[in-house]
């Protein structure tokens, strides 16, 4: 497992992890949360193509956690943006 798509991967996990890491606030936290959706997926791809099953079950249980972190961030109702108050 050393190509171009699990390399993709492993780059993309990276960033994603530095993004949330470095606190630079929600919205950035938001989009490393969505970049660790679509690294998931990415793994999930490149390992059933390589049949490494344990990367396949990893990621796809990843997958759901950075789900829940995008929903945690950008659609639950008690963090969502006010649209009255500005808050």
């Amino acid at each position: 497992m050393n190509g171009p798509l699990e390399w993709i991967a492993a780059v993309g996990a990276m960033i994603a992890a530095a993004m949330i890491a470095f606190d630079l606030g929600r919205r950035a936290t938001a989009w490393g949360f969505v970049l660790f959706c679509a690294v998931s997926v990415i793994w999930i791809v490149a390992g059933a193509l390589k049949g490494a099953t344990p990367i396949v079950a990893m990621n796809a249980i990843l997958l759901l956690i950075n789900l829940w972190g995008v929903y945690q961030y950008w659609v639950h109702p008690k963090n969502r943006r006010d649209e009255k108050t500005g808050n």
